[in-house]
């Protein structure tokens, strides 16, 4: 039988230069929006076209502000509202930590019908292109959840080769960060990124959107059954997390996002110049 592995201490602050420091879950999230934009830059030009690249560049900075109010409220309001609503100056304080993903992704697609109506765009099909890179970013948040030793595991079975002993944690946990960065971030992402590049399916404006929201939905709710509740929430009932009840409209939404899909007339493309 193997024993645990010990987390190692690794140092949240990614670099430090005098007063002012880069953590790895600023870096994280930074290097997520950087790769997006690069891969959604090419994906909108893939047939039928979506969007320009120069669209892409301008909804870069939607897409930023949707993630970060959207994700910071989400955490307030769905996980701590009886500490925040009386403190709502503490809303504000964003470098103490907490960032719901529910959140983050109802603040984009605010920004998205925002954004496509501006520019009369296709939602759907424009949010097939964003959604297929999201996974990357919630791949790489997870990675600065585990360097952080937050968001641990539920206890850990003797048998289970991987468990983890963290700092100031008495039993072996289920290293639960890097689950769901498996789960709801690579594999997701890859799955995502085979049928983005098929025609087909790009032609069904809706179906990657939903397949996203699908996927999303079943590897929270599996990973939440490993990952130990908030201190603060504990379990909402009979063992459900608030994670997996905001997980059930995703899943919802997606079946019906893929449903709807193959009853609207295909997408077609727009005529651009080069860009």
């Amino acid at each position: 039988m193997f024993g645990p592995l010990y987390y190692p201490h690794f140092d949240p602050v990614m670099l430090q230069i005098g007063p002012f420091g880069i953590r790895w879950y600023a870096m994280a999230y930074i290097t997520a929006l950087i790769l997006g934009w690069v891969l959604v830059r090419g994906l909108v030009r893939k047939d039928p076209i979506v969007a320009t690249k120069v669209q892409v560049d301008d909804f870069l900075t939607w897409a930023t502000l949707g993630v970060i109010f959207g994700g910071r409220l989400g955490y307030c309001l769905f996980y701590q509202p009886g500490y925040y609503l009386p403190h709502p100056i503490e809303i504000l304080k964003v470098w103490h930590g907490g960032m719901s993903f529910h959140g983050g992704a109802l603040g984009v697609i605010i920004a998205l019908i925002l954004f496509t109506r501006k520019y009369q765009l296709s939602f759907l099909g424009f949010s097939d292109r964003v959604t297929t890179v999201v996974p990357l970013g919630l791949g790489l948040g997870r990675l600065a959840n585990f360097i952080n030793g937050e968001l641990i595991g539920r206890p850990a079975p003797d048998w289970l080769p991987w468990r983890m002993i963290y700092p100031n944690v008495v039993s072996a946990r289920h290293p639960s960060e890097l689950y769901e960065a498996l789960l709801e971030g690579f594999i997701l992402f890859t799955i995502m990124m085979i049928l983005v590049h098929r025609r087909y399916i790009r032609e069904h404006a809706g179906f990657l959107s939903g397949i996203f929201l699908l996927g999303y939905g079943i590897a929270r709710i599996i990973c939440e059954m490993f990952r130990e509740p908030d201190d603060f929430l504990g379990f909402i009932f009979s063992g459900i997390t608030m994670g997996q009840i905001l997980s059930i409209p995703m899943l919802i939404a997606g079946a019906y996002f893929i449903w709807q899909s193959y009853r609207l007339p295909k997408l077609k493309g727009l005529v651009v110049q080069n860009d």
